[in-house]
């Protein structure tokens, strides 16, 4: 990502390629580290779904001292449930942009899920 812009799951990839497999980042650990980065600045968000690292963010990155964001902690609330799900929704996202094959062998299962969440719906009052 500091040379070339990238979606989260190709970050993933990356993470999962520099740990030699022994470590996959979640898309619920990654996409609220990526959206709290780019709220601080140091990354921009482009019209392609990939992230790019600003002039703040390669100056962070040359500080020995940095660290991104915050950690991320389980989901405590509704509100923090939905976050998560949000950045998986992301990472799926992601894959229909450069790896729609990985979804297209799982489309039953996101469909039975678009379906469940569908039938949470709640009607305003």
């Amino acid at each position: 990502m500091r040379d070339t812009p990238k979606t989260g799951a190709e970050i993933m990839d990356a993470m999962e390629g520099m740990s030699q497999g022994w470590w996959r980042p979640s898309p619920g650990s990654i996409y609220p580290l990526l959206d709290g980065m780019v709220g601080e600045g140091a990354l921009e968000q482009l019209e392609d779904k990939r992230y790019r690292l600003t002039e703040k963010g390669r100056e962070e990155i040359e500080s020995p001292f940095s660290l991104f964001g915050k950690a991320p902690i389980s989901p405590r609330s509704v509100e923090e449930v939905l976050t998560e799900i949000s950045s998986y929704i992301k990472y799926l996202e992601d894959l229909k942009v450069g790896q729609k094959q990985k979804l297209q062998a799982n489309g039953a299962q996101i469909q039975e899920l678009a379906q469940r969440l569908t039938n949470l719906e709640i009607k305003q009052a």
